[in-house]
Protein backbone atom coordinates (compact mmCIF):
# COMPACT_ATOMS: atom_id res chain seq x y z
CA UNK A 1 0.00 0.00 0.00
CA UNK A 2 1.36 3.45 -0.81
CA UNK A 3 1.40 6.08 1.44
CA UNK A 4 0.77 9.54 0.48
CA UNK A 5 1.96 12.23 2.61
CA UNK A 6 1.23 16.03 2.21
CA UNK A 7 4.01 17.90 4.13
CA UNK A 8 3.05 21.27 5.70
CA UNK A 9 5.91 24.16 4.58
CA UNK A 10 8.53 23.49 6.94
CA UNK A 11 8.41 20.02 7.60
CA UNK A 12 11.07 17.42 6.53
CA UNK A 13 10.12 15.28 3.18
CA UNK A 14 10.95 11.60 3.66
CA UNK A 15 12.67 9.43 1.07
CA UNK A 16 11.60 6.16 -0.57
CA UNK A 17 13.70 3.86 2.03
CA UNK A 18 12.35 6.42 5.26
CA UNK A 19 8.66 5.75 4.40
CA UNK A 20 9.62 2.05 4.27
CA UNK A 21 10.00 1.72 7.69
CA UNK A 22 6.78 2.96 8.50
CA UNK A 23 5.53 0.02 11.24
CA UNK A 24 2.11 0.43 10.80
CA UNK A 25 0.46 -1.33 7.65
CA UNK A 26 -2.73 0.13 7.56
CA UNK A 27 -1.69 4.26 6.97
CA UNK A 28 -2.27 5.48 3.65
CA UNK A 29 -2.81 9.04 4.11
CA UNK A 30 -1.04 11.95 5.81
CA UNK A 31 -3.95 12.35 8.17
CA UNK A 32 -4.13 8.43 9.38
CA UNK A 33 0.04 9.34 10.03
CA UNK A 34 -0.69 12.69 12.02
CA UNK A 35 -3.43 10.47 14.48
CA UNK A 36 -1.14 7.91 14.61
CA UNK A 37 1.64 9.64 15.64
CA UNK A 38 -0.43 11.95 18.12
CA UNK A 39 -1.39 8.92 19.83
CA UNK A 40 2.34 7.36 20.07
CA UNK A 41 3.48 10.84 21.14
CA UNK A 42 0.91 10.76 23.92
CA UNK A 43 2.21 7.62 25.15
CA UNK A 44 5.79 9.41 25.09
CA UNK A 45 4.51 12.12 26.92
CA UNK A 46 3.16 9.78 29.40
CA UNK A 47 6.55 8.28 29.61
CA UNK A 48 8.95 11.69 29.63
CA UNK A 49 6.51 12.62 32.64
CA UNK A 50 7.60 9.69 35.02
CA UNK A 51 11.09 9.96 34.44
CA UNK A 52 13.41 11.81 37.04
CA UNK A 53 16.77 10.89 35.85
CA UNK A 54 18.76 13.70 34.02
CA UNK A 55 17.39 14.80 30.44
CA UNK A 56 20.03 16.84 29.33
CA UNK A 57 22.11 14.11 27.66
CA UNK A 58 21.71 12.19 24.30
CA UNK A 59 20.55 9.38 25.62
CA UNK A 60 17.90 10.74 26.93
CA UNK A 61 17.29 12.55 23.93
CA UNK A 62 17.36 9.78 21.34
CA UNK A 63 14.81 7.33 23.90
CA UNK A 64 12.26 10.08 24.25
CA UNK A 65 12.19 10.00 20.35
CA UNK A 66 11.83 6.42 20.55
CA UNK A 67 8.98 6.68 23.04
CA UNK A 68 7.15 9.45 20.78
CA UNK A 69 7.53 7.59 17.35
CA UNK A 70 8.60 3.87 18.19
CA UNK A 71 5.05 2.60 17.52
CA UNK A 72 5.27 4.09 14.10
CA UNK A 73 9.18 4.41 12.66
CA UNK A 74 11.69 1.16 12.94
CA UNK A 75 14.47 4.48 12.70
CA UNK A 76 12.65 6.20 15.80
CA UNK A 77 15.44 7.40 18.41
CA UNK A 78 17.96 7.19 15.56
CA UNK A 79 20.08 9.99 14.12
CA UNK A 80 19.90 10.47 10.53
CA UNK A 81 22.59 9.44 8.35
CA UNK A 82 21.24 11.43 5.35
CA UNK A 83 21.17 14.99 5.28
CA UNK A 84 17.67 16.76 4.46
CA UNK A 85 16.02 20.52 3.98
CA UNK A 86 16.76 21.94 7.12
CA UNK A 87 19.55 20.75 9.91
CA UNK A 88 23.30 20.64 10.14
CA UNK A 89 25.34 17.88 8.09
CA UNK A 90 24.38 14.66 9.18
CA UNK A 91 28.03 13.88 10.88
CA UNK A 92 27.79 16.38 12.92
CA UNK A 93 24.85 15.51 14.97
CA UNK A 94 26.57 13.83 18.07
CA UNK A 95 29.24 16.81 18.29
CA UNK A 96 26.58 19.86 17.84
CA UNK A 97 24.61 18.17 20.33
CA UNK A 98 26.80 17.62 23.16
CA UNK A 99 28.35 21.77 22.07
CA UNK A 100 24.21 22.48 22.88
CA UNK A 101 24.15 20.33 26.13
CA UNK A 102 27.49 21.39 27.22
CA UNK A 103 25.99 25.14 26.85
CA UNK A 104 22.64 24.81 28.42
CA UNK A 105 24.37 22.87 31.36
CA UNK A 106 26.58 25.74 31.88
CA UNK A 107 23.53 28.64 31.43
CA UNK A 108 21.81 26.97 33.87
CA UNK A 109 24.65 26.30 36.23
CA UNK A 110 25.27 29.94 35.95
CA UNK A 111 21.96 31.88 35.24
CA UNK A 112 23.15 33.04 31.95
CA UNK A 113 19.67 34.02 31.34
CA UNK A 114 16.43 33.90 32.80
CA UNK A 115 14.84 30.31 32.60
CA UNK A 116 12.20 30.52 30.14
CA UNK A 117 15.24 32.07 27.74
CA UNK A 118 17.43 28.69 28.68
CA UNK A 119 14.36 26.70 27.34
CA UNK A 120 13.67 28.95 24.24
CA UNK A 121 17.00 28.99 23.16
CA UNK A 122 18.00 25.09 23.68
CA UNK A 123 14.87 24.44 21.95
CA UNK A 124 15.76 26.53 19.12
CA UNK A 125 19.38 25.44 18.82
CA UNK A 126 17.62 21.49 19.00
CA UNK A 127 15.48 21.69 15.83
CA UNK A 128 18.44 23.69 14.21
CA UNK A 129 20.45 20.41 14.98
CA UNK A 130 17.42 18.48 13.48
CA UNK A 131 18.86 15.12 14.49
CA UNK A 132 16.44 12.58 13.56
CA UNK A 133 14.55 12.11 10.02
CA UNK A 134 10.98 13.25 11.02
CA UNK A 135 9.02 14.69 14.52
CA UNK A 136 12.03 17.09 14.93
CA UNK A 137 9.95 20.26 15.62
CA UNK A 138 6.94 18.00 18.17
CA UNK A 139 10.78 16.19 19.87
CA UNK A 140 11.72 19.50 20.60
CA UNK A 141 8.83 21.00 21.85
CA UNK A 142 8.19 18.20 24.21
CA UNK A 143 12.44 18.36 25.11
CA UNK A 144 11.81 22.06 25.90
CA UNK A 145 8.80 21.72 28.08
CA UNK A 146 10.62 18.78 30.01
CA UNK A 147 13.72 21.53 30.54
CA UNK A 148 11.19 24.18 31.21
CA UNK A 149 9.42 22.38 34.42
CA UNK A 150 13.06 21.47 35.87
CA UNK A 151 13.94 25.01 36.02
CA UNK A 152 10.57 25.65 37.86
CA UNK A 153 8.74 26.80 35.14
CA UNK A 154 4.98 25.55 33.53
CA UNK A 155 5.09 24.04 29.92
CA UNK A 156 5.13 26.39 27.54
CA UNK A 157 1.82 26.77 25.21
CA UNK A 158 3.42 26.94 21.45
CA UNK A 159 0.75 28.96 20.24
CA UNK A 160 -2.30 26.88 21.75
CA UNK A 161 -2.38 25.37 19.04
CA UNK A 162 -1.45 21.77 16.90
CA UNK A 163 1.55 23.02 14.26
CA UNK A 164 1.01 20.03 12.49
CA UNK A 165 -1.07 21.33 9.39
CA UNK A 166 -0.46 24.38 7.96
CA UNK A 167 -1.72 27.38 9.62
CA UNK A 168 -1.33 30.56 10.26
CA UNK A 169 -0.18 29.79 13.77
CA UNK A 170 2.73 26.86 12.30
CA UNK A 171 3.89 29.99 10.00
CA UNK A 172 4.45 32.19 13.77
CA UNK A 173 6.29 29.22 15.08
CA UNK A 174 8.94 28.82 11.68
CA UNK A 175 8.60 32.81 11.23
CA UNK A 176 10.03 32.98 15.13
CA UNK A 177 12.32 30.00 14.56
CA UNK A 178 13.65 31.63 11.67
CA UNK A 179 14.34 35.18 13.42
CA UNK A 180 16.30 33.34 15.94
CA UNK A 181 18.62 31.89 13.23
CA UNK A 182 19.09 35.54 12.80
CA UNK A 183 19.74 36.03 16.11
CA UNK A 184 16.84 37.46 17.35
CA UNK A 185 14.99 35.58 20.08
CA UNK A 186 12.39 37.31 21.14
CA UNK A 187 9.92 36.60 18.88
CA UNK A 188 10.62 32.34 19.56
CA UNK A 189 10.24 33.67 23.22
CA UNK A 190 7.24 35.57 22.90
CA UNK A 191 5.45 32.47 20.58
CA UNK A 192 6.46 29.91 23.38
CA UNK A 193 3.98 31.45 25.68
CA UNK A 194 1.70 32.51 23.58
Amino acid sequence: MAVRLDHPPGATPLDGDELASLIPGHITTQGELNEWEQLNILQGEAWASKQRKEILNEAFIRQLHKQMFGETWKWAGEFRKSDKNIGIDWPKISVELRKLLDDVHYQIEHASYPPDEIAVRFHHRLVAIHPFLNGNGRHARLMTDLLAERLGQPRFTWGSRGLIDASATRQAYISALQAADARDIAPLLAFARS
